[in-house]
């Protein structure tokens, strides 16, 4: 099943050539003579800024504001490369604007700012935030990137959103809701335990209690997360339990264990007291916490998730962001709320249940059909910007926070299948 991981060599080249970096910008207009020169520059131009300067709504209908994201980073938290500095991490911004571009048709600059103090950092996002319909902050370390993302809804009036946690929350709610689906199990009565306190974990753990799940047991580094701990930050203290426990009893007939954290947190043994058939999601990258294998070794019954594209049920924040930023900038919303990740959380779950399509099959495999090996859509479903951009939008409208006043949901949803 596993594929051989790409060398340095061959990601080097991909990122040298044919032109150093992975992204370029293109014009959308014609710009061949001297009257295009006259409409595009001066003395032309002046005609939409005053038009904006009268009403700042009018920048969505004469700008590139509305198809806009910007990708920024202090560089503090890159994947699994720690703190490593904005300029080290630009090539990860770059993938990820390449992505927007390429599965949601949406234009991004990455943006690295050179500044690990949290206020600063905020400063400079909202100085320039006039110029985009939306921001994508990413990887920047926790506990900082909860204030500031707080910090920037409420003082911006376009979507902002971290994708290191909600993109995961959302994806990982996807699957647990079909995860409980086939196994017959119900989300207000799980156990869950949560392996790691970061950004990541904490948003899911809030998000899992927003669709329902109550019993919810955080370990960190030092243990389960308890109320006669007196070094838990105010995050950690959300999911604090009243009474100590050791990990053995965290894990004992838990029915769901997420890993956010990395190899080795847990082991077999600990997988061995869950319950008779668990929902095991090991996110740890590239190494998760435990491979399948050891995992079905001692659970055969169990439903298993990785990071890993080389496994079944890949946990991969690639099919949420890019199509929760179409629906939201489609809608000029104002943020990005609860209602609308669960909204898109549902509607990943959903198409997951739906026949797989040809082309899909044609890559992965005739193999694919809703069950324990297939809980979570493929990153290339082309369905995928249908269903959760359109889910989006429409809870964007229904929460009030969209700007759009005319919003046709079924006419949206045609516009969205013809940019397929």
């Amino acid at each position: 099943m596993s594929k051989q991981p790409v060398t340095r060599e061959e990601a080097l080249e991909y990122h040298q050539y044919p032109r150093a970096g992975k992204l370029a910008i293109e014009t959308t207009t014609e710009l061949k003579t001297q009257e295009d020169l006259s409409k595009a520059y001066t003395p032309g131009v002046a005609f939409p800024c005053l038009e904006i300067e009268e009403n700042p709504e009018n920048a969505y209908k004469y700008t590139a504001k509305r198809n806009l994201v910007a990708v920024i980073t202090n560089g503090t938290a890159v994947l699994g490369l720690g703190n490593i500095g904005a300029l080290a991490a630009k090539p990860v911004m770059e993938g990820k604007s390449v992505l927007f571009k390429k599965f949601s048709a949406i234009d991004s600059f990455d943006i690295e700012v050179d500044e690990e103090n949290p206020e600063k950092f905020i400063d400079v996002c909202k100085a320039i935030a006039p110029t985009f319909g939306g921001i994508n902050l990413e990887d920047i370390k926790s506990p900082e990137c909860f204030e500031i993302e707080k910090r920037l809804i409420e003082e911006l009036d376009i979507p902002v959103m971290h994708d290191d946690q909600h993109g995961t929350a959302i994806i990982t709610s996807a699957g647990v809701i079909n995860a409980c689906d086939i196994l017959g199990k119900k989300l207000e009565e799980l156990k869950v335990v949560v392996v790691g306190a970061g950004a990541a974990a904490i948003s899911c753990s809030r998000m899992y209690k927003a669709i329902g799940i109550k019993n919810i047991i955080m370990i960190d580094s030092k243990g389960v997360c308890h109320d006669g701990r007196d070094d838990l930050n105010k995050f950690k203290k959300e999911f604090s339990v009243k009474e100590p426990m050791t990990k053995m009893d965290a894990f004992r007939e838990a029915d769901m264990v997420l890993g956010l954290s990395r190899p080795g947190t847990f082991t077999q043994e600990h997988i061995a007291v869950m319950a008779d058939e668990p929902i095991v999601f090991t996110l740890a990258n590239p190494t998760p916490e435990l491979f399948p294998d050891e995992i079905l070794a001692i659970r055969d019954k169990a439903l298993v998730g990785t990071g890993r594209s080389d496994f079944n049920n890949q946990v991969n924040n690639v099919i949420g962001f890019p199509f929760i930023f179409r629906g939201a900038l489609d809608v000029k919303a104002k943020k990005i709320n609860m209602a609308m990740k669960k909204a898109a959380a549902y509607a990943i779950a959903d198409l997951a249940k739906k026949p797989v399509t040809d082309d899909i099959k044609a890559i992965f495999g005739d193999h694919i059909t809703y069950s324990k090996e297939y809980i979570i859509p493929k990153p290339f479903d082309k369905r995928l910007i249908v269903e959760i951009s359109s889910a989006v939008a429409k809870a964007a409208v229904e929460s009030g926070v969209a700007r759009e006043k005319n919003y046709d949901h079924e006419a949206y949803r045609e516009q969205l299948s013809k940019m397929i």
